[in-house]
């Protein structure tokens, strides 16, 4: 089963010049946890509701501050021809549970989480959920590792 066949199509995308109090009454009202960032059609980042606790309110910053200044830089994204099962090991292997999706010129056409796999095939959703939540990992929060 390929990416395109389980991903959400329907994608809400943050700007970078969005501020985070925004983005956060965004995520609450729509119900998501995760936005891609998108400037003059591309994908330039992610930020999650992790992201707004731990690089924002945590610090003691203010939520009128840009989406720019916490966002993650370092896009992970899938193709949307991909394999279901190719992704949820990438997922496992880079630590995430939700990834943009992207045609094959490179702009997004959707999202993909584990939870869309796991209504396709447990046994990969569970593959990529073993490896989401080993401790570290690149977009852990955390300094001391990565």
């Amino acid at each position: 089963m390929r990416i395109a066949d389980i991903m959400t199509h329907n994608v809400h995308v943050a700007s970078p010049d969005d501020t985070v109090g925004m983005i956060a009454r965004h995520m609450a009202e729509h119900d998501i946890g995760f936005l891609p960032v998108g400037q003059n059609d591309r994908l330039i980042g992610m930020i999650t509701d992790r992201d707004i606790v731990v690089r924002c309110v945590a610090q003691g910053r203010d939520g009128d501050m840009p989406v720019s200044e916490i966002m993650t830089n370092d896009v992970r994204y899938c193709f949307d021809d991909e394999e279901v099962s190719d992704v949820a090991r990438n997922m496992a292997d880079v630590q995430v549970r939700r990834l943009p999706v992207v045609n094959r010129e490179k702009r997004l056409v959707g999202v993909v989480s584990l939870a869309d796999a796991a209504r396709t095939d447990s046994w990969i959703a569970g593959t990529g959920l073993k490896g989401v939540t080993e401790p570290g990992g690149l977009h852990s929060q955390r300094e001391d590792y990565g």
